[in-house]
């Protein structure tokens, strides 16, 4: 479903991606951990092409993103055939983005109307559908500001998943909320990798990682330094730099717990 060759990005001078290399298969959950300005989110960025690489290469679905391919060369994409396959990523961020001025249920209407041309019967039939799996068809003629923060990304997920993505983009969305309501809002997220959806999770939640996801891929400095199935990375890192990053975020984790 997704296959990154080489994927490098800079700020100024600062080179944030040294050429990650990271192929996701349909209907695996993938979560992504590191240490802060490890690169995590701006990968992410790059894949839904929020950020333009500087090189290697993006595929989604087998299409390659933002660039075509003629007579041997690669020449840019147009900016319409790029929206159209940034519209099959749904991307959820840590501050919910949602639009203060529309009710939840335009918020989740405005998209699959626009961009996929929807009638507004079934958007809004879809709309419905998806509140009611997140656990919302009560809010839907309310504001997101009336809302709790776990609320509101549930609808930002809910919101995502109304473009019927290949794949969904999660880049530390339990980071904002306050600690009582990130509960409700990873049982989404894992509902949904119990579904099938492709995901890619950037995440501080270890036990998230550790428990739903297929893969955990560690980055730091802007690489790609260990990837696995949970428990081989959690319980026998292979590169040094993994064993000590778990082992200083499982220790405060424990403290946290004591």
């Amino acid at each position: 479903m997704v296959r990154i060759e080489g994927l490098r990005k800079r700020f100024g001078e600062v080179e944030v991606l040294k050429g990650i290399d990271l192929t996701v298969k349909k209907g695996e959950a993938i979560s992504v951990i590191g240490p802060s300005g490890s690169g995590k989110s701006t990968m992410l960025r790059c894949i839904n092409y929020l950020e333009s690489p500087d090189g290697g290469s993006i595929r989604i679905d087998g299409q390659l993103l933002g660039h075509e391919e003629r007579g041997g060369r690669r020449v840019p994409m147009k900016a319409s055939r790029l929206n159209a396959l940034r519209a099959e990523m749904g991307m959820v961020f840590q501050h919910f983005n949602l639009w203060p001025h529309m009710t939840v249920l335009q918020n989740l209407i405005e998209a699959p109307m626009r961009v996929r041309g929807r009638a507004k019967a079934e958007a809004v039939a879809t709309a419905r559908e998806l509140l009611r799996k997140v656990g919302l068809s009560d809010k839907e003629g309310e504001y997101p500001l009336r809302l709790s923060g776990g609320q509101q990304q549930r609808v930002a997920i809910a919101r995502a998943l109304a473009m019927d993505p290949k794949i969904m983009l999660f880049d530390e969305v339990t980071s904002a909320l306050d600690p009582e309501l990130v509960g409700e809002v990873l049982q989404l997220m894992q509902q949904l990798a119990g579904g099938g959806m492709t995901m890619i999770v950037v995440t501080h939640e270890m036990d998230f990682a550790r428990q739903v996801c297929d893969r955990v891929v560690f980055m730091d400095k802007g690489q790609i330094v260990e990837a696995g199935p949970p428990d081989v990375v959690f319980r026998r890192p292979a590169d040094p730099r993994t064993n000590q990053f778990l082992s200083r975020v499982l220790h405060r984790l424990g403290d946290a717990g004591a």
